[in-house]
């Protein structure tokens, strides 16, 4: 026999082993598929807050893509990290065969993967990556919470043109033991330094129910930047009532609430998550790891949009809004 004879005898072999190979492959992820409906339970703080409208919508666009029952647990606006351990456990003793859900202050996602991730699926929301940049260590779907704050710094900057020399600010958080509020002001400082702003105080709480007067007794600030929904619609409730002695709001916000601020002049710039996107993520990769068995859940961070009162309703603005009046 010739050797191209050979050659092409050993081709033709190697291609069907190939191919074989191919189809045993096919057959066992079919096999491993699970095609039965699937029940995914999700634990956020203050779960009936409109801040969560976007979310949630994503989350049933994904579950009907993917045949999933969802069930989002009520909780109050306060919520411990034991408390939501109790939670937690509570869902996987009543069938949950995956959970989503957001950290408290005080709770390591770390310690709930090491302590139930055996036993089911677990995604996280609105947990950034560690403060050096790298991945988190643990799944978890959210905004890139640095680059946020670096954003409402140069919008600031490209408003005061390129200097804030003098200007004093205050800021408003929900609570500054979130990674999410560190990532934050972590990009908004980097991005300030050096261009003359002092800060003049940092007022972080829960601010449901609180007396929208105590703003009027901080030191007059040129400027509030609001780390989170519930800072920025409390800026805006205070400035509303003339408590903010005419300082500018910049923040992050995703309500309806804060859209209205925006609308009304009150606040100056509003930064947007995607948080339609971060409900529908976390939904296909739970369902993805509970239909395949090698699925690998991914650590995924959403874009964010810059919206000014002039492009509130502009066209590139109508979905992303439109998620937001979801109910």
């Amino acid at each position: 026999m010739g050797k191209s004879k050979r050659n092409k005898k050993t081709f033709v072999l190697i291609e069907a082993v190939l191919a074989s190979l191919v189809g045993v492959v096919a057959l066992l992820m079919i096999l491993e598929s699970r095609d039965d409906e699937f029940k995914v339970s999700v634990i956020i703080r203050d779960s009936d807050d409109n801040r969560w409208s976007a979310f949630k919508y994503g989350l049933r666009m994904a579950a009907e893509d993917e045949g999933a029952e969802i069930f989002v647990v009520g909780t109050d606006e306060v919520l411990t990290a034991e408390e939501e351990k109790s939670l937690l456990e509570e869902e996987i003793n009543n069938g949950a065969d995956a959970v989503i859900m957001q950290p408290v202050p005080g709770e390591d996602p770390k310690e709930i993967v090491e302590e139930f991730g055996s036993r089911l699926p677990i995604m996280f929301v609105e947990y950034a990556p560690d403060g050096d940049g790298k991945t988190s260590g643990v799944p978890a779907v959210g905004a890139d919470d640095y680059a946020m704050g670096a954003t409402l710094a140069e919008e600031l900057l490209r408003d005061y043109g390129g200097s804030l020399e003098g200007k004093r600010l205050g800021i408003l958080s929900q609570t500054t033991d979130l990674t999410a509020v560190y990532e934050r002001g972590r990009g908004l400082g980097d991005a300030l330094e050096g261009k003359g702003a002092k800060n003049v105080w940092i007022v972080s709480g829960s601010f449901i129910g609180t007396d929208i007067n105590f703003l009027a007794k901080q030191p007059e600030v040129d400027i509030v930047i609001a780390f989170d929904d519930d800072s920025l619609t409390m800026a805006g409730e205070c400035a509303a009532a003339n408590n903010l002695h005419g300082a500018e709001i910049y923040g992050i916000g995703n309500s309806t609430e804060a859209v209205y601020y925006l609308d009304t002049g009150i606040v100056e710039c509003l930064l947007v998550p995607d948080e339609f996107s971060v409900g529908y993520r976390s939904m296909m990769e739970v369902a993805g790891r509970l239909k395949r068995s090698y699925w690998e859940i991914m650590d995924e961070r959403v874009p964010h949009t810059v919206v000014r009162r002039e492009t509130l309703f502009s066209e590139e603005n109508e979905g992303l809004f439109f998620a937001i009046s979801q109910k």
